[in-house]
């Protein structure tokens, strides 16, 4: 445990001594001055941009980035309640559709029971004209036997 504790204060004077260097040594302070852009240069020549340059490069890039974000979102926007008025539309088309087929099947459905009630009104009375001519046929048979049994 001795060994590990020296081990730790030798690592430890040696960051002092890093740290105290470090300090002693002036750092020096550069600032870039504005540059015109060189006229163009050939295909064999390479230019180099300045920090400044790069960093204007990229606050125009980055503020057309969010333009672009921001139109990209209204575009989505739009769609996406475009979409919703399409769905709707079908919506209301498939209702209208229904309950077109809904008044078809109701008036099938009358037509039917209005001719079921004539059908029933015809047979009613088919019988009572099927009833009306046995009886009188009946009475006849009965009253010409009749008679002519009496004779």
């Amino acid at each position: 445990m001795h060994k590990s504790t020296w081990k730790l204060r030798l690592c430890e004077r040696i960051m002092l001594i890093a740290i105290l260097l470090s300090l002693l040594k002036p750092f020096p302070m550069f600032g870039e001055q504005l540059t015109e852009l060189p006229p163009i240069l050939s295909e064999g020549e390479m230019r180099y941009y300045s920090d400044l340059e790069i960093e204007l490069l990229i606050d125009e890039i980055s503020e057309a980035a969010l333009e672009a974000i921001e139109l990209a979102a209204g575009e989505a926007a739009k769609a996406a309640v475009l979409a919703m008025a399409e769905r709707e539309a079908s919506a209301l088309q498939a209702q209208a559709l229904a309950l077109r087929e809904m008044q078809r099947w109701k008036n099938e459905a009358e037509m039917q029971s209005l001719e079921n009630s004539q059908i029933k009104k015809a047979v009613t009375k088919n019988i009572i004209v099927a009833a009306l001519i046995c009886f009188l046929g009946g009475f006849a048979i009965g009253v010409g036997g009749t008679i002519a049994i009496s004779k």
